[in-house]
């Protein structure tokens, strides 16, 4: 969320934003005009209050009970003005919140100008793309082949956009997840395991909500929702605390199943498996000071793109223009792995810097080593790496002419002893 002081002073700076993010900026002019009724509202209460309190006064020091009594009646008005007065400004406050709630992020400078992901500009490719000797095969052709990916169980189980994962594929999909959250740890984070349901107040802190209640699982009996992002739950961890300035950074890690409706992508990718309504994801997040959260970014997308040259992945990385940057981001970092049999770069990771957005929506706040005013953290995240697009990846790239699939070493310890992934594995 952003400061109401910022929109107060330079609405035109966050109006611009919200143009050049190809939304309405109507929530900006919607605030500034209720936080104007807001104030005149605070300010005739006062004064009221004030009133009241004097005539108070004068009652407790009148000796003439008809003074006092006239006085008593005439407060007792003021008092009903004070009530309605106090009435419309819970509603004003409850429609301003809102409209803060619907105005996202403000892009960095050096964040470039786009409508949508088509104009992300791409800052660096990291290998050279692989060549086969044969045609490679996409992985809806090459997974069922070696029975390790069955898309007619999933269909029958729940329904299109799930699948099944068998024997080998089942335990690749393991051995990623393990082996990024040992990578992670070893790059300095911290592990946490989370709930998988969370409260809406920890969706609100997160970003999540409103903008994308039509996106989200939820139990219509309780206030729980399916996490869609470890994001979510790791913002929660500190949500409403004041951190000691000695304890930042704080780098955290976590593997969660994540759960979208993906109504906003209807008719996209509806081959294979790179889009579903569940899918794993292992994330990274961090806690840092304001003045820190630049360098911390940089170092989580090099930790983002460990993880994908340790694979042996080719991968590419890019820079989000304004049209495609998620809701909360200041400036986002895509890491793109090709995928030989899809023909097509995927996006396994999206690194973001969330500056105080969250902090101020979750309550997150830190308080300087030298005794100054506490002040909001900064928050950072990013996939490290998103599944199934990795194991899509890992699956195109490492096959043989003879439809065998080929382990990276890296993962070879959790599988096993399993080196190469033949048919009935």
């Amino acid at each position: 969320m952003l400061d109401i002081n910022l929109i107060r002073e330079t609405p035109e700076i966050v109006r611009k934003s919200m143009r050049d993010r190809q939304m309405d900026p109507a929530p900006v002019d919607q605030a500034v005009a209720l936080d104007m009724e807001r104030r005149k509202l605070l300010g005739e209460v006062e004064v009221l209050k004030n009133e009241r309190n004097r005539v108070s006064k004068e009652i407790g020091r009148s000796k003439d009970a008809a003074e006092r009594q006239s006085k008593i009646d005439a407060m007792k008005g003021v008092g009903d003005q004070i009530a309605a007065l106090d009435e419309r400004l819970r509603q004003v406050d409850e429609a301003l919140q809102a409209q803060l709630a619907s105005i996202p992020n403000i892009p960095f400078p050096n964040v470039p100008y786009g409508k949508d992901d088509h104009e992300n500009v791409v800052v660096r490719t990291v290998g050279s793309l692989p060549s086969y000797d044969f045609t490679p095969r996409p992985h809806w052709e090459l997974g069922p082949a070696l029975g390790i990916l069955n898309f007619d169980q999933g269909v029958k189980i729940t329904g299109s956009r799930f699948y099944v994962l068998s024997g080998a594929g089942a335990r690749l999909q393991r051995a990623l997840i393990a082996w990024m959250l040992d990578l992670h740890i070893r790059q300095g984070y911290t592990e946490k395991y989370t709930p998988f349901m969370v409260k809406s107040d920890t969706l609100f802190g997160a970003g999540q909500l409103p903008k994308f209640a039509d996106n989200l699982y939820k139990d219509h009996e309780e206030d729980l929702w399916m996490v869609p992002t470890a994001e979510v739950p790791l913002t929660g961890l500190h949500m409403g605390d004041i951190l000691d300035e000695a304890a930042l950074p704080l780098h955290y890690t976590a593997y969660t199943p994540c759960f979208r409706r993906e109504k906003m992508s209807a008719g996209r990718d509806v081959r294979g498996i790179k889009r579903g309504h569940q899918f794993d994801k292992v994330e990274m997040y961090m806690y840092c000071k304001p003045e820190d959260s630049e360098r911390e970014h940089a170092a989580m997308v090099a930790n983002a793109e460990e993880t994908a040259a340790a694979l042996g992945l080719t991968y590419r990385v890019l820079l989000q223009c304004t049209g495609d940057l998620s809701f909360g981001s200041h400036i986002t970092y895509d890491v793109e792995v090709w995928a030989p049999g899809c023909g097509e770069w995927l996006e396994v990771s999206s690194i973001s810097n969330i500056g105080e957005f969250q902090a101020r929506r979750a309550n997150i706040k830190y308080r300087p080593a030298d005794g100054g005013k506490v002040r909001f953290v900064h928050t950072l995240n990013g996939s490290g790496l998103g599944l199934p697009r990795t194991l899509i990846a890992v699956l195109e790239n490492n096959q043989q002419s003879d439809g065998s699939v080929v382990v990276p070493e890296v993962l070879r310890p959790w599988m096993g002893g399993i080196e190469v992934i033949h048919p009935g594995d």
